[in-house]
């Protein structure tokens, strides 16, 4: 006779991250959390921060960490936290370690994708932030590229 696993699905809570604001109003807030909690990384990051209805803050999950200028990223694994958080958005994010917070056309690419899979699960995806050296970052929705 086989045997079926049954699984049961938790959210752990890993730690804390200190913040000077909950709700996440403009994508520079965002940004001044998420580059507080990626100080230092000396390899590429990709990050989700989930948000509830009224975009505060409910949580920071680092999806993978990459090499100097790459990470691969799934929407499965991005999203996964998301649900389990019950998250009504997110705002994808992930550093530069070379300093120069521009988009690669990868970064567009994994943006698209992304964006159509929150669609296809109901999480919005608000914002996707490319965080650099001193506080520099580039956001997708500042500059119009999340459409």
């Amino acid at each position: 006779m086989y045997r079926i696993p049954i699984y049961q699905v938790k959210l752990v809570r890993d730690g804390s991250q200190a913040a000077e604001r909950k709700h996440v109003s403009t994508p520079s807030v965002a940004a001044g959390i998420l580059h507080a909690y990626l100080d230092g990384a000396d390899r590429e990051h990709f990050v989700v921060l989930l948000l509830n209805t009224q975009h505060r803050a409910i949580g920071l999950h680092t999806v993978t960490v990459g090499t100097l200028d790459a990470s691969l990223v799934h929407p499965r694994e991005v999203f996964k936290p998301a649900i389990l958080a019950s998250s009504a958005s997110v705002i994808l994010a992930h550093n530069h370690p070379s300093g120069e917070p521009s988009p690669s056309a990868e970064d567009r690419a994994i943006t698209r994708q992304l964006r159509n899979a929150g669609e296809l699960l109901g999480i919005n995806v608000a914002d996707h932030i490319i965080l650099g050296e001193a506080e520099r970052y580039y956001s997708f929705l500042e500059h119009g590229d999340l459409a």
